[in-house]
């Protein structure tokens, strides 16, 4: 699957670069809708620490915790990361159940992951009254997070590419709670008339994505990707 999962023929996000002010992003994306932010942050020093030499030389052998690539329950599961990135990083199986996919984001022991999140330059805008909670994932191509919602939140491609699908509050998206986002994308997505389309875009390594409370929206790695979210709770 690897380079085959196509990118959306348009980017229908908007997109705002560092000139975007802490004020104008509260008045026209923190509580209305989505934006891409480019050239906000400089992590050249982090994305040099994930890679995978630097991460299995650091994590190998501590436990990860995946979680399956379903919407509503989630099995966990606990390996070493070096035994995740050399047995488990595959390609998505298009035909294999959410509930039987395993995927490392999100369950990060801040004992351990904590020195490397230390190096992270997170976005410089904040939404009043919320503190920052980093959640940190690698996964393979064609991987992802099936529609699901939750408080706002940033999140930031380290490595690869990946495609995003998003959904106001009030237009909940159709789809299957155990469907991975592939099998989604083959099968659903192609029925769905211009109007009831999602908004999507691909980000690349160095954009970040903001994304606004109860916004709906799933993930799709489009290659072997690192990424981090700060979320916003």
């Amino acid at each position: 699957l690897a380079g085959t999962v196509p990118e959306e023929p348009r980017c229908t996000v908007e997109r705002a670069d560092a000139s975007l002010t802490y004020p104008l992003f509260l008045q026209r994306f923190a509580f209305s809708r989505p934006v891409i932010l480019g050239g906000v942050t400089d992590n050249s020093a982090f994305r040099a620490l994930c890679t995978r030499e630097k991460l299995l030389a650091a994590f190998g052998p501590f436990p990860v915790r995946l979680s399956t690539a379903n919407t509503y329950s989630y099995r966990k599961v606990d390996v070493p990361f070096q035994e995740y990135v050399e047995h488990l990083l595959k390609p998505q199986d298009p035909a294999r159940l959410g509930s039987d996919t395993l995927y490392f984001f999100g369950d990060n022991n801040f004992t351990e992951w904590g020195p490397l999140f230390q190096h992270y330059v997170p976005p410089p805008f904040r939404i009043p009254g919320t503190s920052p909670a980093y959640s940190f994932g690698v996964a393979g191509s064609g991987s992802g997070v099936p529609f699901h919602w939750h408080g706002p939140g940033f999140s930031e491609v380290i490595f690869g590419r990946k495609r995003w699908f998003l959904y106001p509050p009030d237009k909940t998206p159709h789809f299957h709670p155990n469907e991975t986002t592939l099998a989604w994308l083959q099968h659903t997505y192609p029925t769905l008339p211009p109007a009831q389309r999602p908004l999507e875009c691909t980000l690349r390594p160095g954009e970040v994505l903001y994304f606004p409370d109860r916004w709906w929206h799933a993930t799709l790695n489009l290659d072997t990707s690192v990424f981090i979210s700060t979320f916003l709770g």
